[in-house]
């Protein structure tokens, strides 16, 4: 049964810095491109950020040189470094890997991770 957990989520100031992270199960993170995605309360679903296996990455506009996504093939997970936040940022992360050409997730959603942004 594939698996994702997501975690690292919380409250934090406009401009600030959070590490998300994301347990995955050993083959899926192998052989799939993952991603970040995030919902927002009234909002679809949206890919934030990707990373291929070979570690080529993709990111959003709304989120370029402001995210870095990375993966630790050792540890199966995968991780999303949040800095300079902005309230607009504030949603529900998930990960998943990336089923094409759609872009949306492959496996069932874990329960993701909250993210606010607010002064």
């Amino acid at each position: 049964q594939v698996q994702l957990v997501e975690s690292g989520g919380g409250l934090v100031q406009p401009g600030g810095s959070l590490r998300l992270s994301c347990a995955v199960s050993g083959t899926i993170f192998r052989v799939n491109v993952m991603a970040w995605y995030r919902q927002a309360p009234g909002k679809q679903r949206e890919l934030v950020a990707r990373i291929s296996t070979g570690g080529t990455t993709a990111y959003a506009d709304s989120v370029k040189g402001r995210f870095s996504i990375s993966g630790d093939n050792a540890k199966n997970t995968v991780y999303l470094q949040m800095n300079s936040l902005k309230p607009e940022d504030t949603a529900v992360y998930y990960c998943n890997a990336v089923r094409f050409p759609s872009y949306s997730g492959t496996y069932p959603w874990g329960q993701g991770t909250q993210v606010t942004v607010s002064s």
